[in-house]
């Protein structure tokens, strides 16, 4: 794996894909997922000049931050346990996939206990499937009020994951879909939500062409995971 080959050519496709959609480069944050990965591969990232990284599960960021470069930026974008949120409140900057609003109140407390206030961008089921979390949309509308009430988080966007497919093309219904309901969450709030999280290494593109801000980018940067057993034995 070439970490450097990786990042240049997904910033050239990133690139591109502004340049389409008509927009500019700074719109666009690649954000790594660095899940199973061990700190060397964050080391060797962070040198390449990548500065953004995604974690899934605290408790592998709880022991990798901390031996990670401190130039790293972190943000949480898994489903996430109440008993777990204390640690997200102190380990990350952003928590995405928020997907209810008893999680929501629990990340509010736990930030007010840290003195801190919590970005946070909500999920959104956008087709609908069992198998994932995230809100319906809805939902969504109905408890964004009393999800805006909270006192120590603040509502950056929404993001998604939709259903997978060999072909990138058939995900932009799903991206149209969470654009379209950052405008219907905007116009309830009074307020600009700047953050639409949508797009991985498969159909990042497409994603792009339709407002994504922040593109989550794994496996076409690092290469295949690394099995959970070698991760414990680096």
């Amino acid at each position: 794996m070439n970490f450097a080959e990786n990042l240049n050519s997904i910033q050239q496709r990133i690139t591109a894909a502004c340049a389409r959609a008509g927009r500019g480069l700074n719109s666009v944050t690649l954000l790594a997922v660095s899940k199973s990965h061990p700190p060397e591969s964050i080391q060797t990232a962070v040198a390449c000049g990548q500065i953004f990284f995604g974690e899934n599960k605290v408790q592998e960021a709880k022991a990798k931050i901390p031996l990670s470069p401190s130039k790293a930026r972190w943000q949480f974008i898994g489903h996430l346990q109440s008993n777990k949120v204390r640690d997200a409140v102190e380990l990350f900057e952003m928590i995405q996939g928020v997907d209810s609003l008893a999680i929501a109140q629990e990340i509010s407390k736990r930030a007010e206990q840290a003195g801190k206030t919590m970005p946070i961008l909500v999920e959104v089921n956008v087709a609908g499937e069992g198998s994932k979390f995230g809100y319906q949309p809805e939902k969504l509308l109905a408890e964004l009020d009393a999800l805006s009430a909270l006192p120590r988080i603040e509502i950056h966007g929404l993001m998604a994951i939709p259903p997978y497919s060999p072909v990138p093309e058939k995900t932009r219904p799903y991206f149209q879909r969470l654009r379209e309901l950052k405008v219907q969450a905007e116009k309830i709030l009074g307020y600009p939500l700047p953050q639409l999280s949508m797009g991985m290494s498969g159909d990042f593109e497409i994603a792009i062409e339709e407002g994504a801000t922040i593109v989550r980018v794994g496996t076409a940067l690092f290469g295949e995971r690394i099995s959970q057993l070698r991760l414990e034995q680096s």
